[in-house]
């Protein structure tokens, strides 16, 4: 195909040129029904991109027009049989992917650091997981891959599962062995889902992880927004097998896809994937440079660690992608929460995210080097104002699975009731508890509350660390389904 095409972006310049009369959804009609300040402020011509289904601009659901040649675009430039444009983030993919394989109370593996919407893809679909742990790098406590033999030891147990989620790249650019896993789940006829939000980028350099498409996943999901350049909530879903049913798969999509899609998130996937084919490699290996430099720049501060290609070999981390900094105060005292809040506070600088040990920077092809020159600096800085702070204590190891009694569907829709923290130790659980490092579920909707969890989070509570999912922050309270 011809990768210079635009076919949606062009679909709607030539609609925006006429100009026609417009009685349809949106009722803005162009920049006309806009408030004045926003238009100051942005100018108008982002508002003639924001229009409907119109005779020009194809339909999302029934696409056969310039959505179809686009998305087409897009499966030839990854690799895939077949895509489709999201315009509900990867969460719907994931979703979608979930209750494809699994729906309708078939099992399917899950691991513990999968993003929540795999959690509710088996609640709308009403699958059955198997959980699978990531192996915990001991330095960083960064939840690494999931290995082949893990996966061939799921399958013995559990010969009727029908497929495998990993998460690779992580949030922090962990990789898992995906080839090996490939091999394992289709020698089992079980698909390989992989939620690669963190990974459209990693197609377009041999310096960086092999994309899971190339490597042999059936469904990817992909975040084109977080570093390849299209708008946020945009994404992609590609799928590159003969155990998928895609009748069965886009009915799932349709469940979970807005039915009013915006038509500029869809145009922003076509000059995405646009951008991406014609300077694409360029692009990604300047990132990659400029994140390699600064790491090991980081490296030579007392006091400060960026994560590096030593950590692979470790807990299942197959490969490493080294445009994402992981970077750590804490030989100096300084949480990965404190050093976030002070880099922009007093410095001007946003990092993606925190935990207890570690600040996230995500380097991409738009960043400069001025960018990372400014990181540094602050870093330095930072590392010579509190050199003679004392190490932080390490993140406490992680207890056992607890028990697994219903599923996370039947528990999201089970009767519930609040306890007191005291009181819910052999209850069954109906939320999920991710205590941050490692940000792994120590308990999942629909699992009995453990001697051994619950001694994990009142040491938590304690140290007052973050915690992800439970309704009372404080986890003075929790909510259980009674037997």
């Amino acid at each position: 195909m011809d990768q210079n095409k635009t076919p949606l972006f062009s679909a709607i310049r030539e609609y925006d040129q006429r100009r026609p009369s417009y009685f349809r959804i949106p009722g803005h009609r162009y920049e006309n029904g806009i408030d004045p300040l926003f238009r100051e402020a942005v100018g108008d011509g982002i508002f003639g991109f924001d229009l409907t289904e119109t005779p020009l601009t194809d339909d999302l659901h029934n696409a056969s027009g310039a959505i179809k040649e686009a998305e087409e675009l897009a499966a030839e430039l990854w690799g895939a049989d077949y895509t489709h444009f999201l315009v509900n983030g990867t969460t719907c993919g994931n979703e979608t992917a979930v209750m494809t394989c699994c729906g309708g109370g078939r099992k399917m593996a899950i691991p513990r650091n999968a993003h929540k919407s795999a959690l509710m893809g088996l609640i709308l679909g009403g699958g059955n997981p198997v959980y699978i742990m990531p192996g915990l790098e001991p330095t960083w406590g960064l939840h690494g891959g999931i290995t082949p033999a893990q996966a061939e030891e799921m399958f013995e147990k559990n010969p009727d599962c029908k497929g495998l989620m990993v998460v690779s790249p992580t949030y922090f650019g962990v990789t898992s062995d995906i080839k090996g896993l490939a091999e394992v789940c289709h020698r089992h006829d079980a698909m390989l889902i992989v939620d690669e939000a963190h990974g459209a980028h990693c197609y377009f350099s041999d310096r960086l992880p092999v994309g899971g498409l190339a490597a042999g996943a059936d469904i990817v999901c992909q975040s084109i927004h977080k570093v390849t350049g299209s708008f946020g909530q945009s994404s992609m879903l590609h799928v590159k097998s003969n155990l998928v049913d895609r009748n069965h798969l886009e009915a799932n999509l349709h469940l979970v896809q807005s039915t009013s899609p915006s038509y500029l998130l869809l145009t922003s996937l076509d000059m995405a994937r646009h951008d991406m084919a014609q300077r694409g490699s360029k692009m990604i290996d300047e990132a990659l440079s400029l994140a390699q430099d600064a790491r090991e720049r980081i490296n030579k501060i007392p006091g400060i660690m960026c994560a590096g290609r030593e950590i692979i070999g470790n807990a299942g981390i197959n490969d490493l992608d080294e445009t994402r900094l992981t970077i750590t105060a804490a030989p100096i005292g300084i949480t990965g929460f404190d050093l976030k809040k002070m880099l922009f506070d007093e410095y001007n600088i946003d990092m993606e995210q925190a935990n207890y040990h570690d600040s996230l920077a995500i380097v991409t092809f738009a960043n400069q080097k001025e960018d990372l020159d400014h990181l540094v600096d602050a870093l330095s800085d930072i590392a010579k104002r509190f050199k003679d702070g004392k190490e932080l204590p390490k993140a406490l190891p992680l207890p056992p699975h607890p028990e697994y009694v219903i599923s996370p569907r039947e528990a999201y829709f089970g009767k519930n009731r609040r306890v007191d923290w005291k009181d819910c130790k052999g209850k069954i659980s109906a939320e999920m508890i991710a205590p941050y490092p490692p940000g792994i579920p120590v308990i999942y909707n629909g699992e009995r509350m453990s001697e051994e969890v619950w001694e994990y989070l009142t040491e938590y509570k304690a140290r007052k660390a973050h915690l992800q999912g439970p309704s009372d922050p404080s986890l003075d309270t929790l909510l259980i389904i009674d037997d």
